[in-house]
């Protein structure tokens, strides 16, 4: 009988220290692919013992209400962009791509997709402020003692809410509403740090140099469009005294979504914490029907193609060219595709609306990923060291595949000039020439090389938080300086006036000996 008793006991002693342990973690997200991200960290705090709460809206796209991960808050939202509409709008955006370049075409990308980003921004404002005038929901929120918000600041209004909640702040971020993340409290150096989307590398020439200035000129005069809106909401709700851009760069941690397998070496913050790739994991067994048709591909082996949530079909005529390639192709194709089936394709080519996209690109038969360039698959095929042919369409996706293609681990195709013919010799390219491949392996390895894993490291910075209720030792203070005092121009014309004034007095004293001489001189003639 003691000895049934006592691991019961034990059993019992363990499920309240973990409960003890626990922590209580609020997290306003966002939805699309970046709550795949999201949902990641969520699935891995519940399994160590945290108690999570997602704060959503209710015409969410893809967070579950229901979920035996989290417990949800619904908040009632209405209009935004829904799915429908923003699928409708990255069709028309591949028609402003498909055109011959032209100033003008660039100009019309630019401003309809600011225009798309700035609806999303203003419903999401106007979502956190229907929070914060639902008493209730807020009290509740309040008295439910979190240690913690976690959320991905692309649309930045869950600043507001760890503000208004008094909460340490965790970032999921590679964006934030102004840009890239390090630009907002990591230097960064125009020399050598090329401004997102500009497709340049570290090695710039001067004209390069010349265009990465102008390019970031360009997006300080771009971000004006968004930041009036949160400007408008911080007075609202906080006061003028409290800035924004204040409240982002006081986040705790930045669990940055990328790492230097990826991003050029730059200079960076001991609060950037880097966990690229810690969505990855190794290959579990494929379905047995898809199993079956990967091992039909003999030794030629497999082609995944996946163009992510928003391009799940192209228009028409491009998927016909790009069947038709695939027709010509002794391997064996998976195609996430949704649209209409092309009159074209081949015995063998696979379609199908959702393809597990880790798994088959751990699978030893994958020879080529073909991406639209997010950074959640280019991740995945670092990770399971598989080379790259690479269709960027919007976003940052130029920018991602473009330095992958530097690495020597990708091949781009223009799809303004996309045709069978140059679909098919740019995938030849990749399977053939060994390069490609041993260039990612290379890359895959280094990413493995480290002392824990992406997702063990951003738990444990999670975890630093909540036990020391914020990490405010690793903010830079570099932010709250005026620009005159982070580049100290206040002390170099300090020193340069004492100079001055040094030299002014030598050269005074010096000319008032000599004329004391000159006169001692000529009195003594």
């Amino acid at each position: 009988m003691k000895m049934y008793f006592l691991p019961v006991t034990f059993l019992a002693f363990l499920s309240i220290l973990s409960q003890v342990l626990g922590g209580k973690v609020l997290v306003f997200p966002l939805d699309g692919s970046h709550w795949v991200n999201m949902k990641v960290l969520i699935e891995e705090l519940h399994s160590r013992g945290h108690n999570v709460t997602v704060l959503r809206a209710s015409n969410s796209w893809y967070i579950k209400e229901e979920s035996p991960f989290y417990t949800s808050i619904n908040v009632f939202n209405s209009g935004g962009i829904e799915k429908e509409l923003l699928d409708a709008f990255t069709r028309h955006i591949l028609v402003i791509r498909r055109e011959k370049w032209s100033i003008w075409s660039q100009l019309t990308l630019v401003s309809e997709t600011g225009t798309l980003f700035e609806e999303m921004h203003c419903n999401q404002l106007s979502l956190m402020g229907k929070i914060f005038e639902n008493k209730n929901l807020m009290d509740s929120l309040h008295n439910a003692k979190y240690d913690l918000v976690l959320t991905d600041p692309a649309f930045g209004v869950g600043v507001f809410l760890a503000h208004r909640l008094a909460l340490p702040l965790v970032l999921n971020v590679r964006w934030t509403m102004h840009g890239e993340a390090h630009y907002e409290i990591a230097p960064s150096p125009l020399s050598y740090v090329p401004v997102p989307g500009m497709e340049l590398t570290d090695k710039m020439t001067f004209g390069q140099r010349l265009q990465n200035v102008m390019g970031y000129m360009f997006s300080l005069y771009h971000k004006t469009r968004y930041t009036s809106h949160y400007h408008s909401f911080c007075n609202k709700y906080f006061g003028s005294e409290i800035n924004y851009k204040s409240l982002l760069r006081d986040a705790d941690i930045w669990l940055m979504r990328n790492d230097f397998t990826f991003e050029f070496p730059r200079p960076t913050m001991p609060n950037i914490i880097y966990m690229g790739g810690f969505q990855c994991k190794p290959a579990k067994p494929l379905p047995d029907d898809l199993e079956e048709f990967v091992q039909s591909s003999g030794e030629h082996g497999l082609i995944v193609m996946c163009l992510g949530t928003l391009f799940s079909h192209l228009p028409q005529d491009i998927t016909e060219e790009i069947a038709a390639a695939f027709a010509r192709l002794p391997q064996k194709i998976i195609w996430r595709h949704t649209g209409p089936r092309p009159v074209n394709i081949g015995d063998n080519t696979l379609l199908i609306d959702w393809l597990p996209q880790n798994d088959l690109l751990g699978h030893p038969k994958t020879k080529v990923f073909i991406t639209h360039g997010g950074t959640n698959g280019i991740q995945e095929a670092i990770y399971h060291g598989v080379p790259i042919l690479g269709l960027p369409l919007v976003f940052d996706q130029g920018d991602n595949l473009s330095r992958m293609k530097v690495r020597g681990t990708a091949k781009l195709v223009d799809i303004a000039k996309l045709d069978r013919n140059v679909f098919l010799e740019a995938l030849k390219e990749v399977l053939h020439n060994s390069s490609y491949r041993e260039n990612m392996q290379r890359l895959s390895r280094l990413h493995h090389d480290q002392p824990m894993k992406p997702l063990d490291r951003a738990v444990f910075w999670i975890e630093f938080v909540m036990r020391n209720r914020g990490a405010t030792h690793l903010r830079t203070q570099s932010f709250r300086m005026s620009w005159i005092e982070y580049h100290c121009i206040d002390v170099i014309l300090t020193l340069m006036a004492t100079l001055f004034i040094f030299a002014f007095l030598i050269i005074y004293v010096i000319r008032y000996l000599f004329r004391v001489l000159f006169k001692k001189t000529v009195k003594c003639a």
